[in-house]
């Protein structure tokens, strides 16, 4: 497929590859968002090329790419290399990310504002939760703020500008977090804290929470 400019609408690169690099968000590239919907199903067939699709929720403001899953019958499954590789996370990071969707569902069912804004002080107190009660308070907070850098890094959530030096950071979680965790990652993660629920009250077993 051609990806050059015709005088009568944007080349596909203009939105291909700032698509490539990560996810477009309407608030921040309204013009570049614009493009994005005009040429939705050309951009759809030129990244099929490269056994990926198009994600794109209107609704919310965001799109982004993933790789095709297996099943798709249109999925090139011979000696294609995947684009976006997989990537393994701890069980913090993965556990702060399921209770950050909890927490986003919970806000979008009461009515709320769209934008959900917690500070690093809630977000810790909602992984106290599921850490043994003699948990360091300390070393919780420092590594509380290390999962939190890691999950920005995906681009799950935002950190946003402290008011003051002494005001503890906040983080606005990412609508797209609902593209990434739906309904069954949820139900199979919560399988999993059970069984790390049951790991915590088995006496003298030792936990790890890196």
């Amino acid at each position: 497929m051609d990806i050059t400019e015709s005088p009568q609408e944007p080349a596909l690169s203009t939105v291909v590859i700032p698509l490539l690099k990560g996810v477009i968000y309407q608030e921040n590239d309204p013009r570049l968002w614009s493009t994005l919907t005009t040429l939705d199903a050309k951009v759809r067939d030129y990244v099929s090329i490269l056994d990926l699709e198009l994600v794109l929720d209107e609704s919310e403001g965001y799109a982004f790419l993933r790789t095709r899953d297996p099943e798709d019958p249109s999925s090139q499954k011979t000696t294609t290399p995947r684009l976006f590789p997989r990537r393994q996370l701890s069980f913090p990071v993965s556990l702060l990310l399921a209770l950050l969707r909890k927490k986003l569902a919970e806000s979008d069912a009461s009515g709320g504002e769209t934008r959900l804004i917690l500070t690093r002080d809630e977000i810790t107190e909602m992984l106290r939760l599921f850490l043994p009660a003699n948990s360091n308070e300390a070393r919780l907070t420092d590594q509380t703020e290390t999962h939190l850098n890691k999950i920005a890094e995906l681009g799950f959530i935002r950190k946003l500008k402290a008011t003051s030096p002494s005001t503890p950071p906040s983080y606005e979680v990412r609508r797209i977090l609902k593209a990434f965790v739906d309904a069954q990652w949820l139900a199979e993660f919560d399988a999993r804290l059970a069984a790390y629920r049951r790991h915590l009250e088995t006496p003298g077993e030792a936990n790890s929470n890196d």
